[in-house]
């Protein structure tokens, strides 16, 4: 079986001969966890739903394991679900991954792989959690009312990982709810016949037209019974394993509520915005990276560097200006990508690694979801939004957990345009901040409007309207200190890999523009917009070449041109606006189409120049 649809991004073949482990799970269960523990695997691990939007891969012994979305059914609603059913189907074993602290809602999923007859085994996940929240789960009683094995884990501190390891021979096939009830059980047993397989029967009883269609059969229409069936079946469940249900009044309930409420969330989210700020906008982009960049990469290594190559190579050949000149690549570009801009990414990816892991991104989507609304996404979009600050690229692939095309497509535009990544953002603060609360502000003012007038006309012009926001709440957590430096090794790493050759490829293109001429004509070229629209010096050209190749290069490129607040201010919005990274636009067109994807890149130019060029009319 191809597990491959048409709108999804997914494609993975399920016609091999292994034993197939299937991790399945609500959103937000931890399932990544256990696929990092089987397979060895690194993929990453948030508290907030939507980390897993891949099938991820790996091994482990006889078996392969297959990572899936976390998805509230088996069914094919959409592409994540569609997905996730063509993997459970192929199944031998399924490893369900339940939430302890939202059992009620986590059952009717595992109910339902059971109904299809798949050999389970749960994982009765996050139990620290149930603890604390004053929850008493029977796990004999549940296991004997299930049918199958369940297994208590705590997986964020690895307690159960090891039994539930040792346990995966006892899956086993549970007790389905067609045991009970002979009109549905004959029911199922003729579209057996038919389809020689119980997972297909039942979902072609669920209404599934795919299957159906694969068996050239009409779908039928018991969708809403068998619902009705299994749910009142997992209440039961509840009723007889769950006891004392906590008040919800301890402090992390109370600090939630808090943090969803506008009154009390929009405060909370300005002071953590304003520490973010302080942290990574005035201690790491001037004290460390005043040291870094300055202290060491300026004054030691560029002279250590240039006085070691010239020892060789005549000062004034192009091969001395190709590695150690203005813009050459062992001087600016190791300069750039090491002393310049890794600290800020480092310090940009620890501090989203503790909201991410702490629980207070979801609850920022729930508190700004009305003002999302209004720009055609809704509050889930704030996810991709705020990861964008990370790496636009990185967040173009997360708007896959956006609930439809028309929300990606304007989530996509709006990140590419208006969302500065961690690098650039981190050149920005630390180039505005010296001058002042008022241009900060100017900045920020206009961004915003840029921002919100965008979302608003795409809203208008594309068709259809923003879907209801659906997100589950984790619990609030103290984030792991190993697993936030875990994923801030992986991704600043990640930026280097990816940053590091395009800075190298653009510093050899600004040298060879520079040794032919050709810089000097390009900047007389577009001096009408420079000079006499932007009303900056004509050297800026050179920073928005490099910010054609990554927009923190030309962020970068600003930093040593000497001018007034008010053109330093018009060149941040301008290049803050300016076309995405040559990556991004790779990942626009992976996710969405050429089409789009040039689309955004001259509207990007077109907005950013008409926008510099009335901030500097009225400045």
């Amino acid at each position: 079986m191809a597990c491959h649809h048409k709108n999804s991004h997914h494609k993975l073949d399920l016609e091999d001969s292994s034993k197939k482990l299937v991790l399945v799970g609500n959103p937000n269960v931890g399932k990544s966890i256990f696929f990092n523990y089987l397979t060895g695997i690194y993929v990453a691990v948030s508290n907030y739903p939507g980390t897993t939007l891949d099938i991820t891969k790996g091994r482990y012994q006889d078996f392969t394991v297959l990572d899936t979305p976390g998805v509230y059914g088996v069914s094919s609603f959409n592409d994540e679900e569609i997905v996730a059913r063509d993997v459970i189907m192929a199944a031998d074993i399924v490893v369900n991954v339940v939430d302890a602290v939202h059992l009620e809602r986590d059952l009717f999923l595992t109910q339902q792989i059971i109904d299809m007859g798949i050999p389970v085994i749960i994982a009765l996940n996050m139990m620290d959690e149930a603890e604390k929240n004053g929850l008493s789960i029977d796990i004999d009683r549940l296991s004997s009312e299930l049918g199958v094995p369940v297994i208590p884990t705590t997986a964020v501190s690895g307690k159960g990982l090891s039994e539930l390891k040792a346990s995966l021979n006892r899956a086993r096939v549970g007790e389905s709810i067609f045991e009970k009830h002979n009109e549905l059980t004959e029911k199922l047993a003729k579209m057996n016949e038919e389809t020689t397989s119980t997972r297909d029967a039942l979902l072609i009883l669920e209404g599934d037209p795919h299957l159906a269609d694969r068996y050239r059969l009409k779908p039928m229409n018991f969708r809403e019974e068998i619902y009705r069936i299994r749910r009142k079946r997992v209440d039961q469940i509840i009723d007889n394993v769950v006891s004392d249900l906590n008040d919800g009044k301890g402090v992390k309930a109370t600090l939630s509520r808090m943090m969803v409420n506008p009154v009390t969330g929009v405060p909370l989210l300005l002071i953590t915005l304003y520490i973010l700020y302080q942290l990574i906008g005035v201690f790491i982009a001037q004290t460390v990276v005043g040291l870094t960049e300055e202290a060491f990469f300026l004054e030691i290594y560029e002279p250590f560097i240039r006085n070691l190559v010239s020892r060789v190579i005549p000062a004034a050949s192009f091969t001395s200006k190709l590695l150690i000149g203005e813009f050459g690549i062992l001087t600016m570009a190791v300069t750039y990508v090491f002393g310049l801009l890794l600290p800020l990414v480092i310090g940009f990816y620890f501090f989203l690694s503790i909201l991410e892991d702490s629980g207070y991104m979801p609850r920022i989507a729930a508190l700004v979801d009305r003002t999302l609304t209004s720009l055609g996404l809704n509050g889930r979009a704030i996810i991709p939004m705020l990861l964008g600050f990370g790496c636009v690229t990185m967040a173009t692939i997360t708007t896959r957990l956006l609930g439809s095309k028309r929300e990606r497509i304007i989530a996509i535009f709006l990140l590419g345009l208006a969302i500065p990544c961690s690098a650039q953002l981190g050149v920005i603060v630390g180039l505005i901040s010296p001058l002042g609360v008022k241009y900060f502000l100017i900045y920020v003012f206009v961004l915003l409007l840029v921002y919100v007038l965008s979302g608003t006309f795409l809203n208008k012009v594309l068709p259809g309207k923003s879907t209801d926001l659906l997100i589950d709440l984790p619990p609030l957590r103290i984030p792991r200190i190993g697993n936030v430096l875990n994923k801030t090794r992986i991704k600043s790493f990640a930026f280097i890999k990816e940053a590091g050759p395009i800075f190298v490829l653009g510093a050899v293109i600004i040298t060879v523009l520079q040794e032919t001429g050709i810089l000097i004509y390009i900047q007389e070229l577009v001096a009408p917009i420079t000079i006499g629209w932007l009303r900056l010096p004509p050297e800026v050209a050179t920073a928005f070449v490099m910010g054609i190749i990554r927009r923190d290069f030309g962020a970068a490129g600003l930093n040593s041109l000497a001018m007034t607040p008010s053109q330093t201010t018009v060149a941040l919005i301008t290049i803050t606006l300016f076309v995405p990274c040559i990556a991004a636009m790779m990942i626009m067109v992976k996710e969405r189409n050429w089409k789009e994807a040039t689309a955004i890149w001259f509207g990007s130019w077109f907005t950013a120049f008409i926008v510099g060029g009335l901030v500097a009319l009225f400045i």
